[in-house]
């Protein structure tokens, strides 16, 4: 197939050549990846662990888990990939990501993973002076023809769509989002409200911004994830040994 188009002044890409640029990339990400594995001393636990997810507060358990671990290791080193879970589920199936972390509902049943510890919950945010501001938590009906920026994964759900009900065919969805930082921009500049997980923007030490529980509460989970029968580094069967022992005992 055709890779390239040549014009005049330069060379581009055709949407094959494109597709074949990506496969490449990975191929060689992949092949370095295993160069590492296999250049650390086998006396020594070390390399790199590699660890994708959505946005999330409860990250801060993993981050613990890590961050102990490096410190009697100093010879591990991380990569944090942000993404939807569709995304972290095609880099863990490609062996680009040793673990992911997913947040429910999500369809892992392909995975091992285990239960992180805690929740997040679902809520509005708001410009600090909107009305719904006033209200300790929002309805379904409360967001009928309000200017909505919403999560395209929890769209696609059925946790989010089903706690709106049929209020959802009235709501007024002016924008999706992947990941929440820009969308928080947009709504400080008044292009509507988001649809999104608490802690994930500090709005008690930002006015210009407000954060509100969904009510009926809607709290979601989280797993750590990671393939089925597939053989870890040392650091990553190490980190893993070590996050399963931290997760059990926590409350």
């Amino acid at each position: 197939v055709p890779l390239f188009i040549r014009t005049n002044r330069n060379v581009v890409l055709t949407k094959e050549g494109m597709r074949l640029r990506k496969r490449a990339q990975e191929i060689v990400d992949l092949m370095d990846r295993t160069q590492e594995e296999f250049a650390a001393p086998a006396d020594d636990v070390s390399g790199e662990i590699f660890i994708g997810g959505g946005e999330t507060h409860v990250m801060r358990r993993v981050a613990q888990v890590a961050t102990q671990l490096q410190q009697d290791y100093p010879g591990i080193r991380y990569h944090l990939f942000s993404g939807s879970a569709a995304d972290v589920s095609e880099r863990l199936d490609k062996g680009l990501l040793d673990f992911g972390i997913v947040i429910e509902p999500a369809d892992i049943q392909k995975y091992d993973s285990v239960r992180i510890p805690g929740s997040d919950t679902w809520g509005l945010l708001m410009p600090g002076g909107h009305p719904l501001s006033e209200r300790e938590s929002i309805r379904a009906e409360d967001l009928v023809k309000v200017p909505l920026l919403a999560s395209r994964q929890n769209l696609g759900s059925a946790r989010l769509p089903g706690w709106l009900g049929r209020c959802l065919e009235h709501c007024n969805i002016v924008a999706s989002y992947n990941l929440i930082f820009n969308a928080a921009i947009m709504v400080e500049e008044g292009m509507g409200c988001a649809l999104c997980l608490d802690k994930l923007v500090d709005s008690a030490s930002r006015p210009e911004l407000c954060f509100r529980p969904l009510s009926p509460r809607l709290d979601v989970g989280l797993d750590l994830i990671w393939k089925k029968y597939q053989i870890l580094s040392p650091a990553a069967e190490l980190f893993l040994q070590r996050a399963q022992e931290a997760f059990s005992e926590a409350p």
